[in-house]
């Protein structure tokens, strides 16, 4: 593993009312164990998953492709402060990596347009064409096959996003080939139980507080998918209930 360990330094938060210092989960799990070649950050939205992956992504000097910065109806001066109170063990000292986020992806896929407009050989690296050129979809997967074949770490956020399910079963297989003899390491936040099935691939539960590892078939996602494909019948004639 690039990366062993994450520890949270929540005795240092600077405040315990603001986001993302106020995030239960964030405040009482001391660290993450990386022991495997992926781990999958799983729980509902607002547990605090992709706050930890943009924190880990920063503390590791990992570049953030941002778009146009919009006024806001209230600043919070602590929104993107976390990384300051993390620290990462590094098992052999640091390597490249990279921060994969989906509404982020579109501002990166514009910029390496206007790049290719100078150098068009920028795009060989991702699979010879503009990303703009193509679905969402297929844009994602395009980066994905050639970014992830350059050895490092990294930091994923939803890619499921646009994927349909023969597709994510193609990033799924991509991720069990790159993962291997320690090419490279994944920290993957995602909804998908398609991706979460990833072999050998460590589950950590946002929905308990502190987070915890949990197995595949322990995870509220791949229960509700399969209780939902075995009888949807019930699922949609019980006002959204399940049992």
């Amino acid at each position: 593993m690039h990366i062993a360990k994450v520890k949270l330094l929540a005795d240092r938060y600077p405040t315990r009312g603001r986001y993302p210092f106020n995030v239960p989960v964030l405040c009482e799990t001391g660290e993450l164990a990386l022991d495997s070649a992926v781990t999958l950050l799983v729980g509902e939205n607002g547990t605090g998953k992709s706050t930890l992956l943009e924190a880990i992504a920063c503390r590791c000097g990992i570049y953030i492709w941002r778009g146009e910065e919009r006024g806001r109806y209230e600043a919070n001066p602590y929104e993107r402060q976390l990384f300051h109170f993390i620290d990462v063990q590094w098992t052999n000292g640091s390597v490249p990596g990279s921060f994969f986020a989906s509404q982020i992806f579109r501002h990166f896929s514009q910029l390496l347009d206007e790049w290719a407009s100078a150098d068009p050989g920028v795009l060989s690296y991702f699979g010879g064409e503009s990303l703009m050129t193509k679905s969402h979809g297929q844009s994602l997967m395009a980066y994905f096959q050639s970014r992830f074949r350059v050895k490092g770490l990294y930091l994923v956020d939803e890619p499921e996003t646009a994927l349909s399910p023969a597709r994510q079963l193609e990033l799924l297989r991509l991720l069990a080939d790159m993962s291997r003899d320690g090419h490279a390491q994944f920290i993957i936040a995602t909804h998908s139980p398609i991706l979460m099935a990833c072999p050998g691939a460590t589950i950590y539960s946002f929905d308990h507080v502190p987070a915890r590892p949990i197995e595949y078939e322990d995870t509220e996602h791949f229960r509700v998918y399969r209780d939902f494909l075995n009888d949807r019948e019930r699922f949609l004639n019980s006002d959204g209930e399940k049992s």
